[in-house]
């Protein structure tokens, strides 16, 4: 996935969460309207840089490399020493 596809997807679902709290849908179907509302607005934005650049924003990378960076940093998160709830980072106080 590239960086123009990530971003793009954060815009589907950004302008998704905004349309919802606008339009407060109820019920599955109205949620997956407000989801194809959301998904139009990045693939209005998507096609429009496509034809500013002149080139496809959708690439035949997978997804696979940006799951492993996720992976390694969760375990890596994972394997830092645990601070009790409330204890705060006294470091230059």
């Amino acid at each position: 996935m590239s960086d123009l596809e990530l971003v793009l997807t954060m815009l589907a679902e950004a302008s998704t969460t905004d349309i919802s709290k606008v339009s407060n849908p109820q019920g599955f179907s109205e949620n997956q309207d407000v989801a194809r509302r959301g998904g139009k607005v990045a693939g209005i934005a998507r096609r429009a840089l496509e034809a500013e650049t002149g080139k496809p924003v959708i690439t035949s990378q997978n997804v696979n490399g940006f799951r492993q960076l996720i992976t390694d940093i969760v375990e890596d998160a994972a394997a830092l020493p645990q601070r009790p709830m409330g204890e705060e980072d006294n470091k230059g106080k």
